[in-house]
């Protein structure tokens, strides 16, 4: 396998957490066609995301998040990495959050068919290992039309 020089890393992800991370946010663009996360704060205790989309869910809604989480990680999807340059990223990966310097080959993760992002950190090999999503609440803004997913994995 060859060597890539990739951008350097200073975060020490939970990877359970992390890989759930990537499957909320395609659960968010599928459920309500939403971009990704704007602000994610993954920790091993708890965990919270935000996501501009169009109304406040309803409490059916946030019960079909957390269903499909688990369903996801039931499904125990492989989690599969691949390395493509800058000017080559598949169609719907999106090269806009990108650092600046973000060098010229790009580690994409891939979750099964369900979701694929460019990413450096660590995740687990298939979702089984992720264990339990657990959403422990969420709030809305009207204003910003901002919906924070507040969860942990158990």
């Amino acid at each position: 396998m060859e060597d890539y020089i990739l951008n350097e890393h200073h975060k020490e992800e939970f990877p359970p957490a992390h890989t759930a991370e990537h499957l909320l946010n395609q659960t968010m663009i599928q459920l309500f066609g939403c971009e990704r996360s704007y602000n994610a704060h993954i920790e091993r205790k708890k965990s919270k995301m935000s996501f501009h989309i169009d109304h406040k869910p309803t409490r059916q809604e946030e019960k079909e998040i957390e269903r499909r989480m688990n369903e996801l990680i039931e499904e125990d999807l492989p989690v599969t990495f691949e390395f493509v340059t800058k000017d080559s990223l598949p169609d719907g990966v999106s090269a806009e959050r990108l650092p600046d310097d973000a060098s010229e080959t790009i580690r994409l993760v891939r979750i099964g068919d369900y979701d694929v992002c460019p990413c450096i950190g660590k995740h687990v090999r298939s979702t089984s290992q992720i264990g339990r999503f657990e959403m422990l609440g969420t709030n809305w803004d009207e204003h910003e039309q901002s919906f924070r997913v507040r969860f942990k994995i158990v």
